[in-house]
């Protein structure tokens, strides 16, 4: 959910400050260093490039622009930049303290070594930081979009990407960066007596509006704070935060698309009466995006499981899933995941898009069987 503040920009030891919903300043890179601050394409001084402070190998990447054979491409627009080993870009944000935030931005992978970006939110009394790692590119353009949360512990933040490198590499090889934004998170609680929180996925990261590919959700271990509010990424893969102006989405705006197989696991913990029994329902389906072939979902409550599988011709469309479970304790967890890796014609990965999840106490339900599938 996109949420517009009005823009603020003050200078404070040469950085900015900004209180907003969006792009940061100069997010998209668009606005050049001076001829005379660059070296080819090397960053000449860390202030060269306007609002942005930077530090070591930094490039400024046109796009077109040339590696040996390869062609560098830049996520969108023109510009972006490229971290070379231990080198790093900074900005200045303002924020409300103790809120939510996550950072939206896009990478491409330009060296056949190991790639990761290092994204860390100062100041921060538990070291709040990420590594993120570069290998896996799930789209077949060469970029992917990444989202990664963050409370903020004071009035001024400072937002650092940083791409580590390794020993005895090619300095010059990095990460390209591109389109960083940042949006607050609104709390989220349950509604209507639906016991799951942000079950319509409502609430999350920025999407680009020119973009057509989506923002990863990075997993639990990568990134502690989610930026998609009530849900984690329990898994070594990411998930895929989609839109309806990109894809077909069953319900709303928003939606999850299961990208990595069983290696892509959304959960959410909720509260629950032990010896009740409560109905999960949840709707199935592809984005419209080529996703073609059988795709499955296992669903997961208390001791209760279901799988639901929709044929998909990859033009959109879902069908109805839901799974009646008696809780055991307190609370309960409820988890999703795909039960194949799947990839579209072009070569992307891809898999059963998930939305409208719902509990809700079974009390008028009758059947013989735990577990029931609706179908539209």
């Amino acid at each position: 959910m996109l949420k517009l503040n009005g823009l603020v920009v003050l200078l404070l030891a040469s950085s900015f400050c900004v209180t907003f919903g969006g792009l940061l300043p100069n997010g998209n890179f668009e606005e050049k260093p001076s001829p005379t601050q660059l070296s080819g394409t090397r960053v000449e001084g860390k202030y060269a490039i306007p609002k942005w402070v930077t530090s070591g190998f930094v490039e400024y990447i046109t796009s077109g622009s040339k590696q040996q054979d390869m062609v560098l491409i830049v996520p969108e627009g023109k510009h972006a930049v490229r971290l070379g080993s231990n080198a790093s870009i900074k900005q200045k944000v303002s924020a409300q303290k103790g809120k939510f935030y996550a950072l939206t931005f896009s990478f491409g992978r330009t060296c056949s070594q190991e790639e990761v970006l290092n994204v860390t939110v100062t100041p921060s009394s538990k070291g709040h930081s990420g590594i993120l790692p570069l290998q896996t590119v799930y789209s077949s353009v060469g970029f992917d979009s990444y989202a990664w949360g963050f409370r903020a512990e004071a009035d001024v933040v400072e937002i650092i990407l940083h791409n580590p490198g390794h020993p005895g590499e090619d300095p010059a090889c990095g990460p390209l960066i591109d389109t960083i934004a940042l949006t607050i998170l609104d709390s989220v609680k349950p509604t209507g007596g639906n016991l799951v929180k942000n079950g319509d996925f409502g609430e999350g990261p920025y999407v680009f509006h020119s973009s057509s590919w989506g923002v990863l959700i990075p997993p639990n271990v990568e990134d502690s704070h989610s930026p998609l509010p009530a849900w984690r990424v329990e898994s070594l893969k990411a998930v895929k935060y989609i839109d309806s102006l990109h894809f077909f989405v069953p319900e709303g705006q928003r939606a999850v698309e299961l990208v990595g197989g069983k290696e892509s696991v959304i959960a959410q913990t909720i509260r629950t009466q032990p010896g009740r029994l409560y109905a999960l329902t949840f709707m199935v389906g592809d984005g419209k995006n080529g996703c073609v072939g059988s795709l499955a979902v296992e669903a997961f409550a208390a001791t209760s499981t279901t799988r639901v599988t929709y044929n998909s011709k990859g033009q959109g469309g879902f069908i109805r899933g839901k799974l009646v479970f008696k809780a055991d304790k307190g609370t309960t967890v409820i988890r999703f995941l795909s039960s194949f890796y799947t990839m579209t014609i072009d070569g992307s990965m891809c898999g059963p898009v998930i939305d409208d999840v719902k509990v809700l106490h079974a009390r008028s339900y009758r059947s013989s069987s735990p577990k029931e599938v609706i179908r539209v």
